[in-house]
């Protein structure tokens, strides 16, 4: 009989996430799309976070919002104090879905040079955010 040793695993290693759903984050601050941009600015740095979920009237996720756009927004020569988020988040998207692989995810993101993507369910409604870890 031949002996065999067995190494005890490590009790610190996480498992590698297989789809988003396994590495997302909370969904952290949702706003309303009607919201100004110095209102989410406010409600960022209370929150201590560098992005907002935004939502439309249904509360279905129409996009994020990083710290960075809405100080753009706000410093551009056409910006006023009625600006609306809305206004801000030109197109609809991207988003991802809990069931997509982690390889997908990233990609994507990467490609599209993102720091994070809301992640919706089926409906639209925000479930949490996936991002990159830098």
């Amino acid at each position: 009989m031949t002996m065999v040793q067995l190494q005890p695993r490590s009790t610190g290693a996480a498992p590698v996430p297989r789809t988003v759903a396994d590495a997302m984050e909370a969904a952290g601050p949702q706003v309303c799309d009607d919201m100004t941009v110095e209102v989410a600015l406010s409600v960022m740095a209370s929150a201590r976070t560098g992005h907002l979920l935004v939502c439309d009237n249904d509360g279905v996720c129409t996009g994020l919002l990083t710290r960075a756009q809405l100080t753009s927004a706000r410093d551009s020569s056409v910006y006023t104090d009625r600006v609306q988020l809305r206004d801000v988040l030109v197109a609809p998207g991207p988003f991802v879905s809990p069931v997509t692989t982690m390889n997908d995810a990233e990609h994507a993101m990467r490609y599209r040079r993102l720091d994070a993507l809301p992640v919706v369910d089926e409906h639209g409604n925000a479930l949490g955010v996936l991002a990159l870890a830098r």
